[in-house]
């Protein structure tokens, strides 16, 4: 904002602010004297007593919104013309047609005390009752469900169930396919635990090395889950004939009328300029397809930040004003921020989803195009049984060096697991909170998330809403899918090492507080399975930090104390240390296949079908070894970190919620000194003790004791976008989305590269249409007689974002301070000076 002219009236200068391309010529406008009458002039009508400019709020909106070329003669003190002139109030949001959302309490979670008070229950109320009675009791009736039998509820497990479909015909594939993977699982794991025993000096029988080898065996087996998830996933994808694929056969028929779906995108605090242009690709994408009509487009906002909430309205506003989305982009800012996420969806749901049949959620950073959202509102017609069906986003659109190895990670090595989750869940999937479509009235019936009972930092709010809400769903009846193989779903990556984990803290928590519903009643088998390795995917990292301690003490136990021979009291026979490092070496190699396999067949699997999009065969292999060491270098730091993670859950650390940086972020020297200085000399000091122990044993910890004395210079050297803009000239880590850019993703960064820089408060208050647009957005709530008491003080003093945030939220404030800041000279320019940046 620039200062004012002091030769130019304040009227003047407000009129030429307020125009833009219009035209003040009539006579009563060229003489004001003051921005009061010209407020009154606008307004055409008596003064409500609030302010001058609440009252010509219409008005400003109109010549800023509506119809920005229009003739200002149109308006005149003897209100000719007013007929004609069309009033604008902008659609924030449809009519509200609120509808229940209740939380179903958790009850119980303590299965012995639950199966004891049901077994007490059932002898009370079931004695003397007939098969018929006790499957009512049982199965209460739904009036919107036909023909469900309790007999067609075989592992569903659930007094809730309402789906038209609950069991599925892929029920008994499913429960086959999960038996042998449970049985490769153990079966691999006990091989793998009896030959770690024969490595180990006294075969597995010292207690240092019973501790070592139950770790072992817990985390072989959870390498081996991923390792057969993978297996299962090259098979699906190498056949390309999966009769249990959700978009098997998903036809072209248009979508009924009735079928309307709200696309939602919750924020918070985020990069508003990204979001927009996001929103607008994935928009306009959708009209390209036809099917326009049946999507309405939702901004929830969760912002708490005054600047932010400005630049949010701003934008919607300026979004709707250029491609005719009023009435069709609706923006809604929550006054009332409790469960986050979760909670901004329950609120959109409790106000307008009664609306809706389905509801698609994305994230900030998502983008999807129209034929993938159509696709999945026809999938979602053609299979009524399904509640929730879940994409598999490709990452894309960051270049800093560790984005592009993520993106090139998750686009060559994400189809096999995503396919062989889809193998072994079938519809009890995953769902991972975006870029998914969800049936509406099931989701409001069941899906609602009490708090978890109890005192401590792994009761109350849920964190990671995502998981329960597809077992949630699932236990209802309705199935879950993964569509693996449909396009046209994107999102983006964090760009450093350090803003990934700490989202990941954030997942940590509340993994570990969704585990205590691995025994909620009525949850599906493999949804308890969900659960179970949502917390051993960051539990895993202490148990290979305490099985690498344990291995450290026993080689010093080894070094420093005499042999023990006898082991057991009554033992006939001595047993001799033995040291077999060809059986090491073998087990290693055997571990290493576990991990590395997958990958491999994952590039053997693309170059079969033609690797020119990733920059061909030779450069897709240089990727991958070089990926390999980047994910070995990094896994001893995600290690350390993850393990603080889980500590900080168990201990009630505090936990800040904050937005993670949508743009190429970098990491600072200083920074990375900071969060790994002291796994750096923990790394060194490690090297050092099993060096002075036995140098034999350094190889065999260098991977470890080596990533993390590297781990700062790893963290700022892979934040750079430079580096990652040469990987890409090179054309290492090439994905297809950049070799032929979807058109979303091409025009989403066109209109964020072309983006200006956006309104904060001070423009909500000076500027004035963006003032009216926030007046028309507030709430008009306040007494007249209290305004003066509000404004007074907040033209004189620095304000708080709590007091920023409190006049954004009052219509009658916020145009009583436009009025104040625009009296004089000296008043704008007293705001200007203590509030611009």
């Amino acid at each position: 904002m620039m200062r004012l002219d002091a030769n130019q009236s304040m009227a003047d200068h407000y009129l030429d602010r307020l125009s833009q391309d219009a035209v003040f010529n009539d006579a009563a406008f060229s003489s004001v004297e003051s921005v009061a009458q010209v407020h009154r002039l606008l307004a055409e009508h008596e003064s409500s007593g609030a302010s001058t400019a609440q009252d010509s709020v219409e008005e400003r909106l109109r010549l800023a919104y509506l119809d920005p070329l229009a003739n200002i003669n149109e308006v005149n003190t003897q209100g000719e013309g007013a007929s004609q002139r069309e009033a604008f109030h902008p659609p924030f949001a449809p009519p509200i047609a609120r509808t229940s959302m209740v939380p179903v309490p958790w009850g119980e979670l303590n299965p012995i005390k639950r199966w004891r008070y049901q077994f007490s229950r059932a002898k009370k109320n079931w004695v003397g009752r007939t098969s018929a009675d006790i499957d009512r009791l049982a199965w209460p009736a739904d009036p919107n469900v036909q023909n469900v039998q309790s007999s067609q509820l075989q592992g569903v497990n659930s007094d809730l169930v309402d789906s038209p479909d609950p069991y599925g015909n892929w029920q008994g594939q499913g429960n086959v396919r999960r038996v042998i993977l449970l049985t490769l699982m153990l079966a691999q794991t006990g091989f793998a635990t009896y030959y770690m025993s024969k490595v180990l000096p006294y075969q597995g029988t010292a207690k240092l090395e019973i501790v070592l080898l139950a770790l072992f065996a817990i985390l072989f087996c959870w390498v081996s889950a991923g390792f057969w998830t993978a297996m299962a996933g090259f098979l699906v994808l190498l056949r390309r004939n999966d009769r249990f694929a959700i978009t098997r056969d998903a036809g072209t028929a248009s979508i009924s009328p009735a079928a309307r779906t709200a696309v939602v995108m919750p924020i918070c605090n985020e990069d508003v300029a990204r979001v927009m242009a996001g929103l607008r690709a994935t928009y306009e994408s959708v009209g390209r397809s036809d099917e326009l009509a049946r999507f309405d487009f939702f901004i929830l906002s969760d912002s708490n930040q005054a600047d932010v909430r400005t630049a949010e309205l701003a934008a919607w506003a300026d979004l709707c004003k250029s491609i005719g989305g009023f009435g069709r982009i609706f923006y809604r800012h929550r006054k009332r921020r409790v469960k986050r996420k979760s909670g901004n969806i329950d609120d959109f749901c409790r106000r307008w989803g009664k609306n809706y049949r389905y509801m698609i959620v994305l994230d900030a950073d998502s983008v999807m195009s129209g034929d993938c959202l159509v696709n999945l509102v026809r999938l979602m017609e053609k299979n009524p049984a399904s509640g929730i069906i879940q994409t598999s986003p490709v990452a894309s659109g960051r270049d800093s060096l560790y984005a592009r190895i993520q993106q090139f990670s998750t686009r060559v090595y994400g189809p096999l697991f995503t396919a062989g989750l889809h193998y072994w869940q079938l519809g009890e999937s995953h769902y991972w909170g975006h870029n998914a479509i969800i049936r509406m009235a099931p989701f409001m019936r069941h899906c609602a998330l009490s708090a978890l009972p109890g005192k401590g930092s792994l009761a109350g709010e849920i964190l990671s809403h995502d998981f329960v809400e597809a077992a949630l769903m699932r236990r209802a009846g309705w199935g879950v899918w993964i569509a693996y193989d449909l396009d046209g779903s994107y999102e983006e990556m964090p760009s450093t090492l350090l803003e990934e984990l700490k989202r990941d803290r954030r997942w940590c928590h509340g993994n570990l507080m969704n585990f205590r519903l691995f025994t909620a009643r009525g949850m599906h088998r493999v949804h308890r399975a969900v659960f179970a390795t949502g917390v051993m995917a960051y539990l895993s990292a202490p148990l290979w930090l305490l099985f690498l301690s344990v291995s450290t003490g026993l080689l010093a136990f080894q070094t420093l104390v005499d042999p023990q021979y006898f082991q057991h009291p009554r033992q006939l026979f001595p047993i001799w240390p033995q040291w077999h490092p060809e059986k090491a070496l073998a087990l290693f190699s055997a571990t290493a296949t576990l991990l590395f396999l997958p990958k491999i067949l994952s590039v053997l699997l693309i170059c079969l079908r033609g690797a020119k999009l990733y920059g061909g065969p030779l450069k897709l292999t240089v990727g991958m070894f070089l990926e390999m060491l980047f994910s070995m270098l990094l896994a001893p730091v995600r290690m350390m970190f993850h393990t603080r993670f889980v500590l900080a859950a168990f201990l009630g650390w505090a936990l800040h919620w904050k937005s993670p940086p949508r743009g190429d972020a970098q990491t600072g020297w200083r920074e990375a000194l900071a969060k790994h200085g002291g796994d750096m000399l923990l790394g060194a000091v490690w090297a050092i003790v099993v060096f002075s122990l036995n140098p034999f044993f350094l190889p065999w910890l260098l991977p470890i004791a080596g990533g993390l004395m590297l781990s700062a210079p790893i963290s700022v050297l892979s934040s750079r976008v430079s580096i990652g803009r040469r990987m890409r000239t090179a054309r290492i880590f090439i994905i297809p989305e950049e070799v032929e850019t979807p058109v979303e993703m091409r025009v989403t960064a066109r209109y964020y590269e072309a983006a200006q820089i956006l309104p904060d408060f001070s423009d909500a208050v000076v500027d004035p249409a963006l003032n009216a647009l926030a007046s028309a957005a507030a709430r008009k709530t306040r007494l007249v007689e209290g305004v003066r008491k509000v404004v007074n003080p907040a033209l004189a003093d620095d304000l708080n974002e709590k007091e920023k945030n409190a006049i954004l939220d009052d219509a009658y404030i916020l145009s009583a301070l436009h009025d104040a800041v625009w009296s004089s000279h000296a008043a704008h320019d007293q705001w200007l000076s203590s509030r611009s940046t």
